[in-house]
């Protein structure tokens, strides 16, 4: 509930309503998922039911809204910190700039295969060079999942993802470091 008011900035300009309750009394639990260490950890690392439900041309495109959404909240926030060293963690850590836009487009494209989708490569001395091929590969898996399906394993034998699953988990990602960008900015 106190991100409620960063969700809403964040899906304002896809048009996608986000209302955050005054209450934990206006939360619905709709689904218990049992977690593991990366949930532990505060990843959403387990798919819901729910999320296994199919999705249509419509649905695709309130899910690439909010992805693109996403990407345009991490695109900003990074402009804003450019030139600028971002704060350190309270023990003195925490990734640089460049470092956490490698390691947000890097984790994007090792996540598209998890939906049949061909990765690009991220040369991490230029990760934005990456950006546009990144998302690219985003949405022709997803409408591929889509049109065809996303098998249950991959060729290697790995758990594929659902296509709401992968939204989902990615936009987290995108988000936990957007914000994270933001709150280490100095001037903010």
């Amino acid at each position: 509930m106190a991100y409620g008011s960063r969700y809403e900035e964040v899906l304002r300009p896809a048009r996608i309503a986000f209302r955050t309750p005054k209450d934990s009394a206006g939360l619905t639990v709709v689904e218990r998922v049992k977690g593991d260490a990366g949930t532990d950890f505060g990843a959403p690392s387990i798919a819901a039911k729910a999320e296994a439900a199919p999705v249509d041309a419509k649905e695709l495109r309130r899910l690439r809204s909010i992805l693109e959404a996403t990407w345009g909240a991490f695109d900003a926030a990074a402009e804003a910190a450019r030139g600028k060293k971002l704060r350190t963690g309270p023990r003195g850590g925490g990734r640089s700039l460049q470092k956490i836009v490698a390691h947000v487009l890097s984790s994007d494209a090792s996540y598209v295969r998890r939906i049949a989708g061909r990765p690009p490569k991220v040369d991490e001395s230029d990760p934005w060079a990456a950006a546009e091929d990144v998302r690219a590969a985003i949405a022709e898996a997803l409408a591929r999942g889509v049109r065809d399906g996303v098998p249950e394993r991959g060729p290697r034998g790995g758990a594929m993802m659902t296509i709401r699953y992968f939204v989902r988990r990615s936009a987290w990602h995108v988000l936990d470091h957007t914000w994270e960008i933001e709150d280490r900015t100095p001037g903010r």
